[in-house]
This record gives C-alpha cells, structure tokens and sequence, in this order.
C-alpha cells in the first residue's frame, strides 16, 4: 500500500482540478466537463447533489455537522470540505468507516497546509481557486 500524500487544491506550485461554485442544474450544464462541482451546503443543495450523484459527477461539498458529513459520503461526494472546527472529528470517523471521500479544509494561506498535514487531514483547499459560474 503507498504512502498517503496531502491533497493540495489551487495552489500555484501544483496542478489540481478545477473546483466551480454551482448553485443551480443550469450552472452545473455550463460547467467545463471534468470540474468538481462545488455546493454551499448540504442542507440547500439535497436535490442538485442528488442529480451529480445520479449522473455521476464529480462533486464537493462543505459541511459544517458530523451528520452531514455521512450523508455526503453516502452520495458518493469527492471532497468534503469541513468547517475548521470539527474537521479534526469528520477525519477521524472517515478513517474509522473507511469513506471513499476525502477530507478537505478550505484554506487562505500557505502556513496552514502544514496546520491541517499535522492533523492528518487529508487536504486543504485554497479559498482563491475557487471558481464561480455566473
């Protein structure tokens, strides 16, 4: 089995997907094929991240709830993207369950990469990469 590296979204040092901001069936059909479609939230957001699940697409989704964190795994989310303050917890019971999802923590500065690699948070997400559809 290969080491676990720290997934590293948007900085200029690394190539990364491109993560879009989607809030509507209509931005996700105007989105470059290929993007991790970005939702808000869960609890807003149920009925589109279905439709990605269903069509298979790629997508991401912060939570800010264990509980929320279940269910994006259960629809086969790409990334969870965590509030900093129970990221720390939604890691430890992805590990303990095995979630195909990755633990992300969105970020604004290089300093805290090695904040959230200590954690064993499984990467971070540069705030300014994030793209908008509109």
């Amino acid at each position: 089995m290969g080491e676990k590296l720290v997934k590293i979204i948007g900085h200029h040092w690394v190539e990364s997907e491109q993560i879009v901001e989607i809030d509507s069936i209509d931005h996700i059909k105007r989105t470059p094929v290929g993007s991790i479609l970005l939702f808000d939230n869960i609890d807003n957001s149920i009925d589109l991240l279905k439709y990605c699940h269903k069509e298979s697409l790629p997508s991401a989704v912060r939570v800010d709830s264990i509980k929320n964190s279940l269910f994006a795994n259960s629809l086969d989310v790409r990334y969870i993207i965590a509030s900093k303050d129970i990221v720390e917890d939604i890691q430890s019971i992805a590990q303990q369950y095995l979630f195909d999802t990755q633990i992300i923590v969105e970020i604004s500065s290089e300093d805290e990469i090695e904040i959230y690699a200590k954690m064993g948070i499984d990467g971070v997400l540069f705030s300014s990469a994030i793209e908008r559809v509109g």
